[in-house]
């Protein structure tokens, strides 16, 4: 009998990154995440689940963003010629990575055929597996608001709550009891919101367990519940450095795929042009392995794919060792099993990663040799009934540990645009909405106004990658969030083919109501 437990949570997320022009540089985002992360996540949690022999258990965030654009029409049909077209571009490869080269080709025509036989709808078997009780799946704020940066106005924080929850309930049938929160930030007081929409539990980083008041007899191998009647489990770090860690954990083996080295930095333009891409970008064709820990990008070896998956399934079995280890040694000291929660974001599991569904895989092939056990959040809950009470500290998962990944001299400018534009919203919902034009215009401004809190630019504007492009997101939607108020003040129509662009593009979460930013 395992001596404890271990609680794998992975959040999937993207920004909402639909676009009207198909192959924008966003949409190669969602597209490469599908092929890399979500398709090979479900095949591995289908595969596991029809073995008698595994007990596969995961607790998943689905983002609403991402869930809106799982659901997107023209999203679905641009997928597979996307997928096409590097099929074409993987033929002109060079000749000493025929076996890389053909590998990746199996994968894609693998992953065109899974499509094509769900008819590219995924949420369906997210829906299985969470019937089948191999999936524990969550929620997260609406539009991955930096939850602690908007509590100004408690309203803006409710509002991202309950868009989530009715989009979860909408698209995957159920309404969810978890939720991944935003970067695992924390504010004292959050958990009252939680409670109010219907939300039950949560993640957090350590320290947001380990400072909380009275400090939990369990420390991070436990829950303990809030004031308001919320549950939040903390990352453990042992669990979690081993692979989160490019330099010092398993991503870095130089067996592995190299993420940096393309085929869309190495082939011609002429190439590149023959598949109507005409701006250079990383494509997600990938031929090389790591080689070594600080190898320069022109010195990478050709990749090996059988190596890699051999050494995956090596890296699987010194996990779970390490993990059996930690369980024994504090079941000794516990009067309670023990859980290790171990979070990650999901897109390191194929896309960062390209052999972490492998690792995944592993793992739930050998957890039960291993003597460890495999559990979601829910059952952790569901077996627990005597959690300490506690107040969880204001904490993240970011750099530092608290608010300045994204509250610094690269992004803080948008804070007090996000404060201003809450305001307005909330100001004007409480005065009333007249007529069905007005809540028609009103509701388009929520959506703006929630696409405009996404943390995903403030963190880009931080990281300096692609900062033009997350400022120009960001003062898109707050332009039209404006534009929009202002029509609804002046008693005036939008311009009518600006507004039938702007409900086209940003068209998610239907049931949304200007009522969500209602005071109570």
């Amino acid at each position: 009998m395992a001596a404890g437990d271990l609680a794998l949570v992975l959040h999937a997320h993207l920004p909402y990154v639909r676009s009207s022009e198909p192959g924008s540089l966003e949409e190669d985002w969602y597209f490469q995440a599908l092929l890399e992360s979500y398709l090979p996540l479900l095949e591995v949690l289908e595969a596991s689940a029809a073995d008698r022999a595994q007990a596969p258990r995961l607790s998943l965030g689905l983002s609403p963003t991402l869930l809106s654009l799982l659901s997107a029409p023209d999203l679905r049909e641009r997928f597979t010629p996307w997928l096409k077209r590097r099929l074409e571009l993987l033929k002109r490869a060079p000749a000493q990575h025929h076996g890389a080269a053909s590998a990746l080709a199996a994968q894609l025509e693998r992953s065109v055929r899974q499509w094509r036989a769900c008819k590219g709808d995924l949420l369906p078997r997210f829906r299985r597996l969470q019937r089948q009780g191999v999936l524990d799946l969550l929620t997260c704020a609406a539009t991955h608001g930096y939850l602690p940066l908007l509590r100004h106005t408690p309203e803006a924080v409710r509002a991202q709550l309950l868009n989530a929850v009715r989009e979860h309930e909408r698209l995957l049938g159920v309404p969810p009891q978890g939720i991944w929160l935003p970067e695992c930030a924390y504010y004292e007081g959050l958990d009252q919101l939680l409670a109010s929409c219907g939300l039950r539990y949560a993640v957090l980083d350590a320290h947001g367990l380990l400072h909380g008041l009275p400090r939990p007899r369990y420390g991070v191998y436990a829950p303990i519940c809030s004031p308001g009647g919320v549950a939040f489990f903390a990352r453990d770090g042992d669990s979690t450095l081993p692979v989160w860690s490019a330099s010092s954990g398993y991503p870095g083996d130089g067996a592995y795929r190299e993420f940096h080295r393309d085929l869309g930095w190495d082939l011609s333009d002429a190439v590149l042009a023959e598949q109507g891409i005409t701006s250079r970008r990383p494509l997600g064709l990938k031929l090389h392995r790591v080689t070594a820990q600080g190898c320069p990008l022109d010195q990478k070896q050709p990749y090996d794919p059988a190596a890699a998956q051999a050494k995956a399934a090596d890296h699987a079995a010194r996990y779970l060792a390490g993990r059996a280890e930690q369980l024994a040694g504090l079941r000794q000291a516990m009067e309670r099993p023990p859980v290790l929660v171990a979070p990650f974001d999901a897109e390191l599991f194929g896309h960062w990663w390209y052999e972490g569904p492998s690792f995944l895989a592993e793992l739930f092939r050998q957890a039960p040799a291993a003597g460890v056990g495999l559990v979601t959040l829910r059952q952790v809950l569901e077996r627990s009934s005597d959690l300490q009470l506690c107040r969880p500290s204001p904490s993240s998962w970011g750099q530092g540990g608290y608010h300045h990944y994204w509250l610094n001299e690269s992004n803080a400018w948008v804070v007090p645009e996000w404060h201003r534009a809450s305001g307005a919203m909330v100001s004007r919902v409480n005065r009333g909405v007249r007529n069905v034009r007005e809540q028609e215009l009103l509701a388009q401004a929520g959506r703006e106004l929630l696409l405009a809190q996404s943390s995903d630019w403030s963190f880009i504007l931080r990281a300096g990658t692609t900062t033009e492009l997350a400022r120009t997101r960001i003062q898109r939607h707050l332009d039209r969030f404006w534009r929009l108020l202002d029509a609804i003040e002046r008693g005036v129509d939008p311009p009518a083919q600006w507004l039938k662009a702007v409900k086209a593009e940003d068209s998610l979460f239907p049931l949304l109501s200007g009522a969500d930013w209602a005071s109570h």
